[in-house]
């Protein structure tokens, strides 16, 4: 289980580890977040843990640890070990292409190089649950340039918390064409969300019980959920964007007069009822909880009497899977990360050179982020799990994620 510990225990330089207080503390003050909480363990450990700012602005609530927020994006890993539970149980292999499970998707295409239209295809492979899970299957984003993506947009395929059922949108998203064959590229996608519809095919369950079931609820992660937990909706923060425009145009430079401008409240959110389960970014939750999904992955897959995966499995989802790097691929998509020196495991990315990726860190770091700036990593190295909550879209508005890794790094003393 998780315990707590002073900084020296661990051996951070204490007076080095505060200096991230007075970081977040000019991130409210400068109005980049409303509020913001950052959880450090070590070894099994917390070792730091502060928050400061507000999580509602208009009626002066403060940011805090129990503050319920959404995670976005963040939801990709926990559906990505979800999906690792069932192939443990030996229900079906990697390698398996998605229409065994969603016959939909059984006549694929592709878009012809250089397409200008949404009709100009040609026939392709189907993709495989490997290359949904490392977003190299031909699928994609609204938010992302090109030609599906455009027609992504047209659809509103987005898979928000108010467009349920999660069937129906993955057959929706399986009458377009990919936008390149699969394996050809990376591109970040809604593979994962297509990879949240398998597991209810192959479970029997909604993907809101599998998780529930076998991985909320074993790891003690009460507060989150697709919706927001009863008893909870008092903590729940708004959602802020800095855009004039749309708060997920994740590659807009409308910067708006006001760099706090209020985008989702929490008393009429669609997330205080979600009817879709996105795989890719549904969740809402606590950073207490999150931090409890991320020492099960740094242990090895247990955290106390939870046995989710083996060692190995886990190792294995955050290894790189690619055949280099991601910028070795040529995405044009937007990502949560940098490209250059980082690969990508099962949901999340994974540093191969620190320098290259040009953020203080440990080669074999996995993590992830999410569209409202949150974000985590776990540092195999030094054995650390570091999350890190705000709630602000899009999540390429800062470069908060390299900064607290160079501030963590600093207060190490080994």
């Amino acid at each position: 289980m998780i315990g707590t510990a002073g900084p020296a225990h661990h051996r951070f330089d204490p007076d080095r580890l505060n200096r991230i207080r007075d970081w977040m503390g000019a991130l409210v003050a400068d109005r980049k977040y409303p509020g913001c909480s950052v959880l450090i363990a070590r070894q099994g450990d917390i070792v730091f843990d502060h928050a400061t700012g507000l999580r509602d602005i208009d009626a002066d609530l403060p940011f805090a640890r129990d503050t319920v927020a959404r995670i976005y994006s963040m939801t990709k890993p926990v559906t990505t070990v979800a999906l690792m539970m069932l192939a443990e149980r030996g229900l079906f292999h990697l390698d398996a292409p998605v229409s065994d499970f969603i016959p939909a998707f059984a006549d694929c295409h592709a878009l012809i190089p250089n397409a200008s239209r949404i009709d100009q295809t040609e026939p392709c492979a189907i993709p495989t649950l490997h290359q949904l899970a490392t977003h190299t299957s031909g699928l994609s984003y609204p938010f992302n340039p090109g030609v599906l993506p455009a027609a992504m947009e047209a659809q509103d395929l987005i898979f928000g918390p108010s467009q349920g059922p999660l069937s129906d949108m993955a057959n929706q998203v399986a009458t377009l064409p990919l936008a390149f064959h699969p394996g050809q590229r990376w591109e970040y996608s809604v593979g994962i969300d297509i990879l949240g519809r398998v597991i209810e095919v192959v479970s029997g369950q909604s993907l809101d019980m599998f998780l529930r079931t076998e991985i909320l609820d074993p790891l003690g992660m009460s507060e989150t959920g697709f919706s927001v937990m009863p008893g909870t909706q008092d903590r729940f923060a708004a959602l802020y964007t800095p855009l004039a425009g749309d708060a997920f145009d994740l590659n807009s430079a409308q910067t708006g007069a006001d760099t706090l401008r209020l985008t989702d409240t929490p008393t009429d959110s669609p997330f205080l009822n979600a009817s879709m389960y996105s795989g890719g970014g549904g969740l809402v939750g606590t950073i207490g909880d999150y931090l409890r999904f991320t020492e099960m992955l740094r242990s090895g897959g247990a955290l106390g009497e939870a046995h989710l995966l083996s060692p190995s499995t886990t190792r294995f989802m955050m290894s790189n899977h690619l055949p280099g790097d991601i910028a070795s691929m040529g995405p044009s998509s937007f990502a949560e990360q940098p490209m250059d020196g980082m690969g990508f495991g099962l949901g999340g990315a994974v540093v191969l050179d620190p320098g290259r990726a040009r953020a203080v860190g440990s080669v074999g770091d996995f993590s992830w982020g999410g569209m409202a700036s949150t974000f985590f990593w776990i540092d195999p190295v030094h054995d650390l799990s570091v999350v890190f909550f705000t709630q602000l879209s899009p999540s390429s508005s800062y470069p908060t994620r390299p900064q607290l890794k160079a501030l963590v790094h600093a207060a190490l003393k080994d």
